[in-house]
């Protein structure tokens, strides 16, 4: 990609001026409709070292108020970073919706440094850029405008700015061993940049070649290519986007009026099973931990299905300092203002640590659909970005098990009743629960067409039958003991 870009020569310097001036005036106009249009704008800027990256992207900011964007550097990923799902840290920098977000290098360095030092096999190559490709292809379907800049520069040009940045004191140390030794290995480099870069190029997220020989010629190449990307933006949004193929595998999945709910467990026989389960799942927690292995449990059902006694027997079994329960209220403005999908990711665990989710991103395609509060667009694309979201963390070697906590339209009615009548228990029942109730009806529909399109190989759906919630609990701890168990054995 690199090696076939004919550079165009610059235009002369009073060319260069006049238009600079016009393309700066065009941005600050533009971060406006930006704003009103609530235009989420990521800007990624990759290129060789001493190409002046960050002095052009010094001068762009200048154009816009300081309110409406921010500039990210990523370093390169420490022990810990490497402990969360390889987009972790980039995805959790998107900004919100009328708001800018420059990445000062992003996941190219991570991927091209991992194949130059030979960390990276082929495999793990190509893994890198499906999760890069789905994620931007993601953000784009979402509403996200995302711009790609690639600064060129020829080796010598490269020595030379190298050297005489090492030849002044106070310049010496923007150049490290990397920028060295990448200049001494131009070839060997270009290639696997070149690679990179034509891996990456999609129609919604080009890579575009900046010619960055000279400073401001960059910089106006750059300013243009930002005008165009927004103004195209701006008369597209209201464009939806494509409802896409699902790529993966289904399980077959039962429709809940199949469900019989007739199944319980002997009192008598409750107790000793459930302290046989904890103490199995405790010792399995630790190994956890030792392999590293992190777990992703999710708890979706109708309300008073039993979800929140179900879950404290699991939590109950684990090592407090290895598991967090996050429970999944509306969100707020500041999540809203991103990808659906950005509030959970935000609260993955790390390696070795269990996240309990009580609800789920599967609101999306449940209360986000019927209640209107997202376009038929979105969450009929959400099956399909969910079920890419979690081969993300299955690839990552999550263990991620799933819960549609069961029962019937009388047992809920009973429920609801004895927590009114309840004193002790009426925090437990609100108006919404009596609204939703009315519903049930569209809310089993929608929950059928979810189970039926999100049940996978990697995070199939299990079914807890709970209109006797001891049963259900009991059945909850030995599919998390069965799947910890065999995620254990695979992992020496």
């Amino acid at each position: 990609m690199i090696k076939e870009t004919a550079m165009p020569g610059a235009p002369d310097k009073e060319t260069i001026r006049a238009e600079l001036d016009a393309a700066r005036e065009k941005l600050e106009d533009f971060q406006i409709k930006v704003k009103e249009a609530k235009l989420p704008v990521i800007v990624i800027i990759e290129g060789w070292g001493a190409a002046g990256k960050g002095s052009v992207l010094g001068k762009i900011i200048r154009n816009i108020d300081p309110r409406f964007f921010r500039v990210v550097n990523m370093d390169k990923p420490t022990e810990e970073d490497r402990r969360e799902p390889f987009l972790y840290r980039y995805f959790v920098q998107i900004p919100e919706a009328g708001k800018f977000r420059f990445f000062d290098t992003c996941y190219m360095e991570e991927v091209t440094e991992g194949v130059l030092g030979g960390e990276y096999d082929e495999k793990t190559y190509r893994s890198r850029i499906r999760s890069i490709n789905t994620c931007e292809r993601q953000l784009c379907d979402n509403g996200y405008l995302i711009l790609k800049f690639f600064f060129q520069i020829g080796k010598k040009e490269q020595k030379k700015r190298l050297e005489e940045l090492l030849a002044d004191k106070n310049t010496a140390w923007r150049v490290d061993k990397d920028d060295l030794w990448e200049n001494r290995h131009y070839d060997e480099c270009l290639s696997v940049y070149d690679r990179y870069l034509e891996d990456t190029n999609s129609p919604a997220a080009p890579w575009y070649i900046i010619d960055a020989t000279d400073r401001k010629w960059a910089e106006l190449q750059t300013l243009n290519y930002l005008n165009q990307g927004i103004e195209t933006a701006l008369r597209n949004s209201d464009v939806a986007a494509p409802i896409r193929q699902n790529p993966f595998r289904l399980l077959p999945a039962p429709k809940l009026s199949d469900i019989p709910l007739d199944k319980t467990i002997p009192e008598a026989e409750y107790k000793p099973e459930l302290d046989r389960l904890q103490k199995r799942l405790r010792e399995l927690h630790y190994e956890l931990y030792r392999k590293k292995i992190p777990v992703i449990i999710g708890y979706e059902g109708w309300d008073a299905a039993g979800k929140g006694g179900n879950i404290k027997r699991i939590a109950g079994a684990l090592d407090p300092r290895g598991y967090v329960v996050e429970p999944i209220a509306s969100p707020e403005p500041h999540e809203k203002a991103r990808h659906f999908l950005w509030r959970f990711f935000t609260r993955l665990p790390k390696t070795g640590h269990i996240t309990i989710f009580d609800r789920t991103w599967y609101g999306r395609v449940m209360v986000e659909r019927l209640e209107g509060f997202c376009s038929e667009n979105d969450w009929q694309r959400a099956y399909n970005e969910i079920n890419e979201f979690e081969y993300e963390l299955h690839n990552w070697g999550a263990v991620i098990i799933k819960f549609w906590v069961q029962i019937d339209k009388q047992t809920q009615l009973a429920r609801f009743t004895e927590r009114q009548n309840t004193p002790e228990k009426q925090w437990k029942i609100t108006d919404e629960d009596w609204r939703n109730r009315e519903k049930w009806d569209l809310y089993e529909g929608a929950v059928n067409e979810m189970l039926q399109k999100t049940s996978t190989e990697f995070a199939p759906w299990h079914i807890l039958e709970s209109n006797d919630k001891k049963y259900a609990r009991i059945k909850a701890l030995k599919i998390v003991i069965k799947e910890l168990e065999k995620a254990c054995a695979s992992v020496k």
